[in-house]
């Protein structure tokens, strides 16, 4: 008996997520719809939507780290060959680039979450620890970001000489620290608390002023600052 289409246009109305979006809009789709309209079809067995969910279920559902898959990884998935792959990823990386971006258009950093939300998408796709620097002016805009150090799974080395270098090169009033933790534990370490410590007391000299330390992991953050012990 041959199998029955499973192509979208087959579906009844409700169940056609480019439909779906015209009729009831873009926030009634689910994750799985939404990445179903982008490969259109599925394969043999399964629908646009049910090879979505499977994608989905690979990742725990966690769009953060859908965004850390591969081409070659997202190829394993039957029905997923490279431009659908590409496709993927690139709807990924545009949504990163927005939150970016509404942050660089506001130009000015006022609290923790401005920070969490410009370096978010910084570390979305990265499977290692990486330790950057926000630089800001005496009116707290930004004048650059710049990544200090990358390392392994559990931790990173940081020169604060190299902090300070580029801090002074830039005219920078005062910096902000920003590190990722690949775990997803946000929870600072001793070497984390020591670390800013120094970090800190060497831009007092230096009339620097450290004004935060934000440690990413997924989609929530740790603000030094915010918990008062920076």
């Amino acid at each position: 008996m041959k199998k029955e289409n499973n192509s979208i246009k087959n579906w009844s109305e409700d169940d056609r997520p480019r439909e779906k979006l015209l009729i009831k809009g873009k926030n009634t789709l689910s994750d799985a719809e939404l990445i179903a309209i982008l490969i259109g079809s599925g394969n043999k067995e399964d629908s646009a939507v049910e090879l979505s969910r499977k994608i989905l279920n690979s990742v725990n559902n966690n769009l953060i780290e859908l965004t850390k898959l591969s081409i070659g990884e997202l190829m394993k998935f039957k029905g997923i060959g490279e431009a659908k792959a590409i496709s993927i990823i690139a709807a990924l990386e545009l949504g990163n680039r927005r939150r970016e971006s509404d942050v660089i258009i506001k130009d000015k950093i006022s609290s923790s979450k401005d920070v969490f939300e410009l370096f978010s998408s910084t570390f979305s796709n990265t499977h290692f620890e990486e330790f950057w620097i926000l630089m800001l002016n005496r009116a707290n805009r930004i004048i650059k970001k710049i990544n200090i150090s990358e390392g392994g799974i559990s931790g990173t080395f940081v020169d604060p000489k190299k902090i300070f270098r580029y801090s002074l090169e830039n005219n920078a009033s005062s910096i902000v620290l920003c590190h990722n933790h690949p775990s997803g534990n946000i929870q600072p370490s001793e070497a984390d608390i020591k670390l800013t410590k120094k970090i800190k007391d060497a831009g007092i000299a230096m009339d620097i002023n450290v004004v935060d330390h934000i440690i990413i992991g997924n989609e929530s953050y740790y603000s030094f600052s915010d918990e008062g012990i920076l």
